[in-house]
């Protein structure tokens, strides 16, 4: 069955803003080395948003020894509709092979258009990505806000191609005034990327080649 495409915002509960700010600030900087938020004896939740299983794999083997895992698949970006459907078979199949929670959300491609709306002709890695970045990272934070999911972070990462620093600022801006916290990375440090390599291959997962929306198979075609 297709997953329906829904978008929603929660407001966070009433909290001192002093207190919430400090707390958020201590978390941010534990956050710089994954571990750094672990509980002796007890693993934290933590919604990890999964732009595609490759990335995943690393990911969540590195996360898995110190939070709880669920992995949330919201990926308006993706398009054509049966490109975005062998993802979310990849995402799903990985999940079974770890036995990580999934989470899958959507919403309609015209949200995701909204998003980018002048910015088409932008080169990849350019404006039109931070923006794409952003609304999916929005939504993760709001998402972990509704279920209660004290930390967030995201696979992008992983990947050479994605900007660290440039993710990283933004998670942290779209959470700063949500009850969840964003996780700051680069998963592609420490050999990240070569081991989401090889994990993918030996979980014989689909891999894509182009970044997932209409734009960057234009470019990669034009190459």
């Amino acid at each position: 069955m297709k997953a329906g495409r829904n978008h929603g915002k929660n407001k966070p509960s009433a909290v001192s803003q002093a207190e919430e700010k400090e707390k958020k600030s201590e978390t941010h900087r534990a956050g710089q080395t994954p571990i750094g938020l672990a509980v002796p004896g007890k693993k934290q939740p933590i919604l990890l948003h999964a732009c595609c299983a490759p990335c995943a794999t690393h990911v969540i083997e590195l996360l898995s020894r110190s939070y709880s895992v669920t992995a949330l698949f919201y990926n308006p970006n993706i398009q054509p509709d049966d490109e975005y459907q062998r993802r979310l078979q990849a995402m799903r199949q990985l999940c079974q092979h770890t036995g990580t929670r999934l989470l899958v959300e959507s919403s309609p491609v015209s949200v995701w258009d909204r998003w980018v709306q002048g910015l088409e002709d932008e080169p990849e890695q350019g404006r039109r990505c931070l923006r794409c970045f952003t609304g999916r990272l929005e939504y993760c934070v709001s998402t972990a806000d509704r279920l209660g999911f004290p930390l967030v972070a995201t696979t992008l990462t992983v990947s050479p191609r994605k900007p660290a620093g440039a993710i990283n600022a933004i998670g942290v801006s779209v959470a700063a005034n949500a009850r969840t916290c964003y996780l700051e990375s680069d998963f592609k440090k420490q050999d990240g990327f070569k081991r989401s390599c090889e994990l993918s291959k030996s979980y014989n997962l689909f891999r894509q080649n182009y970044c997932g929306c209409l734009y960057s198979l234009r470019d990669r075609d034009a190459l």
